[in-house]
């Protein structure tokens, strides 16, 4: 979890054209079962990279004490009951911390939106379990989505994704099971609409 910055998010652009920091939501009849009903919080998106990770798909029989144990960092909080993500298929043993930016290391935190970051060094781990240093508000995926150059681009173009604007609801609390339509409410869209349009395509 100690990859540098600059390899992780190679150039990014914050002018508004790209994706960064807003939710993709995964349309229904997605033909990628790993990506169905997925909602992912884009950290990092440019004309050569685009990168994400998904925040409504805990890991089962995974929880967030355990992990920190068998990695060695101690905590000083209860953890119990906070659950571990599947952040995507790609690096899946490696975690990626989403945070209020309350918290941040220097030269690894990257800021993803108002008030979003992502940090993806042991530091943040530590923090995590520190009562005197932890973010506000915190989840740990393992593993990533990612994109070549163009290929979002394409899949958005063929209704592939929506987008909404992210919330701290949507980001961190533990009603995974309706993240994804929540979202998709966010936006006026209502699962039964999508459900006959698909029907119709």
């Amino acid at each position: 979890m100690s990859q540098s910055r600059t390899d992780l998010w190679p150039g990014e652009d914050e002018t508004g054209d790209f994706l960064s920091g807003r939710l993709l939501i995964a349309m229904p009849g997605i033909d990628d079962p790993r990506f169905e009903r997925a909602l992912i919080l884009m950290c990092a998106h440019s004309t050569d990279h685009a990168m994400g990770i998904a925040v409504n798909r805990p890991l089962d029989g995974v929880s967030l004490a355990e992990l920190l144990d068998r990695l060695g960092v101690e905590s000083r909080m209860e953890l119990n009951g906070r659950v571990v993500l599947s952040g995507g298929p790609v690096e899946r043993e490696r975690g990626f911390v989403i945070h209020t930016d309350d918290f941040s290391v220097p030269q690894s935190t990257l800021a993803v939106a108002e008030g979003l970051a992502l940090t993806a060094t042991r530091e943040v781990l530590e923090a995590i379990g520190d009562p005197d240093r932890a973010p506000r508000r915190a989840i740990l995926a393992l593993g990533c989505a990612g994109w070549t150059p163009g290929q979002l681009e394409r899949e958005i173009r063929d209704n592939v994704w929506l987008t909404c604007e992210p919330d701290e609801s949507l980001i961190f609390d533990d009603d995974h099971e309706t993240k994804w339509e929540r979202a998709l409410a966010k936006i006026g869209v209502h699962v039964a609409q999508l459900s006959a349009q698909s029907g119709r395509a």
